[in-house]
């Protein structure tokens, strides 16, 4: 019974997670709205909050890359990714506290490999870096694991986010050179309505499944220690022999980020609404309008790609397609090295705290 309280233990520690995910990152989905004053910091958690549960269910191969994707499975147990989880939350309650738009899917990602190689006694081929697949639907060999998944996506999204919203809101400015400020306003502030909500559906779309797949990770890793025949009936949901993301996990993941979102991050607000570059209604559709995008597409092909970098970078990119100097280089600077610092940072985290629970004798 023991290994079944502590599953329930590690399935709230994701769930928490889940939770700080949803008010630390819904500020990427609702910054510029709130910022342009479209909507009232209310209406748009509302609003981001709604869309972020939708989106949360719309698919599962990001789910499914960071279950099983990322490293060996074999050598992972729930206190592995207790330990993951644990770091992704301090990560993430450190940076929120800061003001700092790091990103969550990152520390997560970090928090895991971090405790795999703990749990593989500081073996790396725990990791999964490169392999092929087939894909089961076309027959394709596919490239899979950390390098294809995650180290690509982590470099080339925030440079598409930059480019293409650079390149939108030149395309922008050309169409309404010759219109009234004030009906570009009142166009784009409708218009930013629909981006602010394909914004918060991508973000559910995207971080909503990553925590999905630890979710069923840690449930597939349980069936190694759970003694399931002496499990109550009303529990038997627990037991997955196979990996697979069950319906009622994208349900519970689903609503705790939507309540996560509903809290709001207004740290994080002010920093891309407002230190970050100042915007207009026509910026912040098309930096909305890039950064979704950038994110469904990552989330159809199961890249665990971070909204914090897509939306961020969009919001430079329309930035400097005013003028560069619109940007604060200062607050640049110290969101790229939070960027840089993140996996390291949770992965380390993460390793001392698998290390810790080892020396306890907790880790059985």
């Amino acid at each position: 019974m023991e290994a079944l309280i502590f599953l329930i233990v590690v399935l709230l520690v994701v769930l928490g997670f889940t939770y700080t995910n949803g008010f630390h990152d819904a500020a990427n989905a609702i910054a510029t709205v709130v910022s342009t004053k479209i909507l009232t910091p209310r209406q748009a958690v509302i609003l981001a909050a709604v869309a972020n549960f939708i989106g949360a269910l719309g698919g599962t191969a990001v789910a499914k890359t960071v279950g099983a994707g990322m490293v060996d499975s074999n050598f992972i147990t729930i206190h592995t990714v207790f330990c993951a989880m644990v770091a992704g939350i301090i990560w993430n309650l450190v940076t929120w506290f800061y003001g700092i738009p790091s990103s969550s899917s990152h520390a997560l990602i970090g928090g895991l490999l971090g405790a795999a190689v703990a749990s593989a006694k500081n073996s790396l081929s725990v990791i999964l870096w490169s392999f092929e697949k087939t894909d089961p639907k076309t027959g394709k060999v596919v490239m899979e694991g950390v390098y294809h998944k995650v180290i690509i996506p982590m470099i080339s999204s925030p440079i598409a986010g930059f480019v293409i919203a650079f390149i939108i809101m030149g395309i922008l400015f050309a169409v309404v050179r010759n219109w009234r400020p004030i009906w570009v306003n009142r166009i784009f502030g409708k218009a930013q309505l629909l981006s602010a909500t394909y914004m918060g559906w991508a973000h559910g779309f995207a971080d909503g499944q990553k925590t999905m797949g630890i979710m069923a990770l840690a449930l597939f890793a349980a069936g190694k220690s759970v003694d399931w025949e002496q499990v109550p009936v009303w529990l038997k949901f627990l037991h997955t022999p196979k990996f697979e993301i069950a319906a009622w996990v994208k349900w519970s993941c689903g609503i705790t980020m939507a309540a996560g979102t509903y809290i709001g991050g207004w740290r994080i607000i002010h920093t891309l609404g407002h230190r970050l570059v100042r915007i207009k209604p026509i910026h912040g559709f098309a930096a909305e309008c890039t950064g979704a995008s950038i994110l469904f597409v990552a989330g159809i092909l199961g890249m665990p790609i971070s909204t914090t970098h897509s939306i961020t970078t969009s919001i430079m990119g329309v930035g400097c397609a005013r003028r560069f100097s619109a940007l604060n280089y200062t607050w640049v600077e110290r969101i790229l090295w939070t960027w840089l610092f993140t996996i390291p940072a949770t992965a380390g985290i993460a390793y001392v705290l698998m290390w810790l629970m080892s020396a306890a004798g907790w880790n059985k």
